[in-house]
Order: C-alpha cells, then sequence, then structure tokens
C-alpha cells in the first residue's frame, strides 16, 4: 500500500523542538541584541552551524531566488554577507538592490527573518572580508569580484513556533528611522 505524499506529509512530526517561552515585554526597542542573543542561545543549544541563513534576492524579472550563505557581521548598520559580483546573486543584487535572510533553528522552534535594502560595503571592507576567509577559499577569487553587502532592515520578525501552533511573532518595523515594535502571538 503506497500513501500519497500529501498523507505522508501530514504524518510528519513538525515543531518537535523545545520550546523556549517568549516573553515580549522583555524585548528591547531594537532587534540587533535580539537577534545576537537568539544567536548565542542557538549556538549553546547546540544548534549546528547556527550562523548560516538562506538570503533571497530577486531577478531582473521580478523572481525570487533563494540560497544559503553564511552571516559575516551583525551591527547597528545591519546583517552582512559576501559574494562574487560576478555569481547569479551579485548580478541580482547590482541590478536590485534588495534582500531578505531567514535564519532557521529548529531544534529551538525558531526564525528569523531580515527584508530590506542591500548596500554594498567599501572596497577597503569588502577585501578586508576575502582577506579573512581561508587561502583556499581566496585562491580562485579576484578581490575587485568580491563584496560584502549590508542588509539594512526595514522589518525584523522573530518568530517563536508552538508544538500547539500557537506561534509568536515579535516584529520590528523601521518607520522614520526609528524602530516600531509588535509583539503577534
Amino acid at each position: 500500500m503506497t500513501e500519497t505524499t500529501r498523507t505522508r506529509l501530514r504524518k510528519m512530526p513538525s515543531l518537535t523542538g523545545a520550546k523556549e517561552p517568549v516573553d515580549p515585554a522583555s524585548f528591547p526597542d531594537e532587534p540587533v541584541s535580539v537577534f545576537l542573543s537568539w544567536l548565542d542561545e542557538a549556538e549553546a543549544a547546540g544548534v549546528p552551524e547556527a550562523h548560516v541563513m538562506a538570503l533571497s534576492t530577486v531577478d531582473a524579472d521580478g523572481l525570487p531566488d533563494t540560497r544559503m550563505l553564511i552571516l559575516k557581521d551583525v551591527d547597528e548598520r545591519g546583517w552582512a554577507f559576501a559574494t562574487t559580483d560576478s555569481s547569479r546573486k551579485g548580478e541580482q543584487l547590482a541590478a536590485n538592490q534588495v534582500a531578505a535572510l531567514t535564519f532557521w533553528w529548529q531544534p529551538q522552534i525558531r526564525s528569523v527573518r531580515i527584508r530590506g535594502a542591500a548596500v554594498p560595503a567599501s572596497p577597503e571592507e569588502s577585501l578586508r572580508d576575502l582577506r579573512a576567509r581561508a587561502p583556499e577559499a581566496q585562491a580562485e577569487i579576484d578581490p575587485d569580484d568580491w563584496t560584502l553587502w549590508w542588509v539594512k532592515p526595514t522589518r525584523v520578525e522573530f518568530w517563536q513556533g508552538s508544538p500547539d501552533r500557537r506561534d509568536t511573532r515579535l516584529i520590528y518595523t523601521k518607520e522614520d528611522g526609528e524602530w516600531r515594535f509588535s509583539p503577534r502571538s
């Protein structure tokens, strides 16, 4: 007897990680410190490669592309990643400087979504990032082809899942240069 894909997918366990309680009242006025705290917690919980994220860009037809990358930095400027300008993602970013990032930490049933303008770093900062890579990773890259990009977010969503599907969304939106926070359950 064979199951249909739909039936098989419905039988698979979902949202089975350890649910951490989230108190929206404890969240600060800006998202960077929350992200760094959640990243620390993911690492402490043994989440493999907690700094790996999905990067989404759009092509010339407005169709999305998503791939996995490594987070390079986070600070008040935003979230940073790097790529070659000659890559598909590099070409898409040059043509349409917007991006979305998604982190998924399954053992904690947590996700963070970030979207905003993608802004290239200075050539000097990009070169410093390239030089920080392992020599083998630098070997095939022309330094003029390497760009560090900063996603300057307009929206950051912290999502805490729950096995009972009563998920919590903690959303930061930037309006007139200021962060606005709105918890949603």
